[in-house]
């Protein structure tokens, strides 16, 4: 969909099908399939799938990834971590993005952002071998203009925002905390898309925190994983997906209207 000059972008759904995945390997064999997950995701509205390739395969695995890449009609975005390994699979597959997070072994999920201006880093030549595959490039960072700065610095198409800290404060109903997030986020997606970033957000968004961010005007792209999934459990996929994708329409649409009036 085409922006004008009064209206925010139309808001894209990236679907993240890891733990259906994890789901899978908790039994092993090859059920519930995450491919298949994808293509119902995509039926309820997504318009892209991510998939999260750590390095102790502890959910998606090579051969999902593959699959991806032949059986999926939506683009996938695949996140992976900066080391020569995931470089190789990236290069070979050729997906439509990869976003380049931290990884810990030890952790549950991903904890933080990445860290762009590290000194010394290796971020511009890892990304610069991407590119010039064809493929788009996003960090993963914090929402903080010094990491905006320094994505934009190193070549980065695009940042997506951990929204983690926001949905932790609305977990804990921390009013305070929560205004503080959001006020934060909003003025590092102007500072991104300033310096001509693509900006997508991220991580632990529920129904209940997806509409603050969805408001925004410079995001274009919520990537959301955990929570569908867990939702699909009691009310199934497809119509938590587009139960989400309602509420994403209308938080933009209501921003809309508030940017004409």
């Amino acid at each position: 969909m085409t922006q004008t000059s009064d209206k925010a972008p139309y808001l894209r759904l990236g679907v993240n099908i890891d733990h259906v995945a994890t789901i899978r390997n908790a039994r092993g064999g090859g059920h519930p399939d995450p491919v298949r997950a994808a293509n119902l995701a995509a039926e309820a509205g997504a318009d892209g799938i991510t998939a999260h390739l750590r390095e102790d395969r502890r959910h998606i695995s090579d051969d999902d990834i593959t699959r991806l890449m032949s059986e999926i009609s939506q683009p996938l975005n695949l996140e992976m971590a900066v080391t020569e390994e995931m470089l190789e699979i990236g290069l070979k597959h050729l997906p439509n993005a990869c976003c380049l997070v931290p990884e810990k072994r030890q952790e549950v999920t991903t904890e933080g952002g990445l860290n762009a201006a590290a000194k010394g880093n290796h971020l511009p030549g890892f990304i610069r071998q991407l590119k010039n595959e064809g493929i788009r490039v996003s960090l993963f960072i914090d929402p903080d203009e010094h990491q905006i700065e320094a994505s934009a610095a190193v070549g980065a198409d695009i940042v997506e925002l951990h929204t983690g800290a926001y949905c932790e404060a609305a977990l804990l109903r921390d009013d305070a905390s929560i205004a503080h997030e959001i006020d934060r986020m909003a003025q590092c997606v102007q500072t991104a898309a300033s310096l001509g970033l693509e900006v997508h957000a991220g991580h632990g968004l529920t129904f209940d925190t997806v509409e603050a961010v969805a408001a925004m005007p410079e995001v274009v792209e919520l990537n959301i994983g955990h929570f569908l999934i867990g939702e699909a459990i009691f009310d199934g996929l497809q119509s938590t997906i587009g139960h989400m994708r309602t509420l994403m329409d209308k938080a933009r649409a209501q921003a809309n209207d508030r940017a004409s009036a």
